[in-house]
């Protein structure tokens, strides 16, 4: 079992440059001087996912009126994440962690049980990122329903 350590507000947020669903690679560092919710999900395509990247989709207009930027990461490949983005009509980044490194140096790794097992794999988890890169909030092990409306309740948005 992979023991990853949780992040609180105040940390440095962990950098990474991971490949969008173009291929094209995208950093922490691009969202230096504004605010990011950085999100990790498990799988693209999958029911909970979807509700959540839609939630996001829908409300993405009003995050970045805010200045609030959006990132989804999920350990899916460049292919998966690139055919989610399409058929969900998701215009904000969704970037593909092989292995789920950054995952696990974000604390969004551990176990959780599926269909009555228990496995490893990614926690849905929800970071922000504050302007100068140090973590300003993170939740783990979300629900995808309601997280974010929550979300946006505690950011004012």
């Amino acid at each position: 079992m992979t023991t990853t350590t949780k992040l609180a507000a105040g940390q440095p947020a962990p950098e990474f440059t991971l490949p969008d669903a173009t291929g094209k690679g995208v950093s922490l560092a691009d969202y230096r001087g504004g605010r990011v919710v950085v999100y990790f999900y498990p799988k693209a395509a999958t029911p909970g996912c979807t509700t959540e990247a839609c939630d996001f989709r829908d409300s993405l207009d009003a995050l970045n009126a805010a200045g609030v930027s959006v990132v989804g990461i999920s350990p899916d490949p460049v292919e998966a994440i690139a055919s989610f983005a399409d058929d969900y009509s998701l215009t904000f980044p969704l970037l593909a962690d092989d292995g789920a490194a950054v995952a696990k140096a974000w604390g969004a790794w551990g176990e959780k049980i599926v269909n009555g097992e228990v496995v490893e794999g990614i926690l849905r988890s929800t970071a922000v990122v504050a302007p100068d890169g140090s973590i300003e909030s993170v939740d783990y092990a979300v629900k995808a329903d309601g997280h974010v409306a929550a979300l946006r309740d505690r950011l004012g948005v």
